[in-house]
């Protein structure tokens, strides 16, 4: 399997670390309950088609990114840096919070 990384163009997978699926949204770890923290780290789905993971490119340019990949066929769709994907869902997250609050007429 060979994955293009947005910097330093398509690489054999073995320049990569395999982290996991890049769904999961961390819980905050002050708030959070023991129950939700295992559920974090412990319980995913392990489903068949396409799925966004983490990988670290660790033998180039030590970029985190987020690479979708068909689990069937392992075929790759897209590779995203990671910093860009948590830079969106930090953007709509702030949007979906001011959203939330907005005064009621």
């Amino acid at each position: 399997m060979r994955i293009r990384c947005p910097y330093c163009g398509e690489r054999d997978n073995g320049e990569f670390s395999y982290l996991g699926d890049a769904a999961p949204v961390r819980p905050d770890g002050l708030e959070a309950s023991a129950e939700a923290m295992h559920d974090y780290v412990y319980l995913r789905d392990n489903r068949a088609g396409e799925i966004r993971e983490l990988w670290y490119h660790g033998a180039g340019c030590r970029a985190w990114l987020v690479v979708t990949r068909d689990t069937r066929t392992h075929a790759i769709s897209d590779v995203t840096p990671a910093r860009d994907v948590a830079k969106a869902r930090a953007a709509k997250a702030h949007v979906t919070e001011s959203v939330g609050s907005a005064p009621h007429a």
